[in-house]
């Protein structure tokens, strides 16, 4: 079964190889600045547009696609486009419980099965000296709200699915796969 994850992210690669031993990668430049008519139809908008990005999708079995946001009042925070705006986004974030919120698309035989999976992050309370060490240390350009929960600097608690934090909501996809294969298994019989 040839399977693609339509992403770049290391962090998504990861958490998919826990869960499938052999898939491809492929990455496309897709538009990420939208808003939809919330945030979980933001991600899955977006996602969907990854989804669209592939070029020979009948080459593959399954096709996997996702996009993570972080969320607060009513604010989107996607990934900084500067050392200035992660430092914005961390402060605005830091003592708060904000939401993140990945879309999750998996293609299966022509059908499109969608999941939007929220998680909630509480930041510590950051001094201005903390912000800096992170943005000093850690990596944060190419990740939702600048920061990473894998870091453990930033955060002092969190609910919800801690894979769906770091990029790709494990539960949920196992769950999707596990649907599939049981398909699979019916329609060989």
């Amino acid at each position: 079964m040839r399977v693609l994850l339509a992403s770049a992210s290391p962090r998504r690669k990861e958490i998919l190889s826990q869960i499938i031993s052999k898939f491809e990668i492929e990455s496309y430049d897709i538009d990420e600045n939208f808003v939809g008519k919330d945030p979980e139809d933001t991600v899955l908008q977006i996602a969907k547009r990854k989804l669209k990005a592939v070029k020979e999708k009948d080459k593959y079995q399954i096709i996997i696609t996702c996009d993570t946001l972080v969320y607060l009042d009513d604010k989107y925070y996607g990934k900084p486009s500067s050392r200035a705006e992660a430092l914005r986004m961390l402060r605005e974030l830091s003592g708060k419980t904000h939401k993140v919120i990945s879309g999750l698309v998996v293609f299966f035989e022509g059908e499109t099965i969608e999941r939007a999976v929220t998680s909630e992050v509480t930041f510590k309370r950051l001094s201005s000296e903390d912000i800096n060490f992170y943005l000093d240390n850690f990596s944060f350009s190419d990740k939702a709200g600048a920061y990473a929960i894998q870091d453990e600097f930033l955060v002092e608690k969190f609910s919800g699915s801690y894979y769906n934090v770091v990029g790709l909501p494990k539960e949920e996809l196992e769950k999707i796969m596990l649907m599939i294969v049981n398909e699979g298994q019916k329609n060989e019989k």
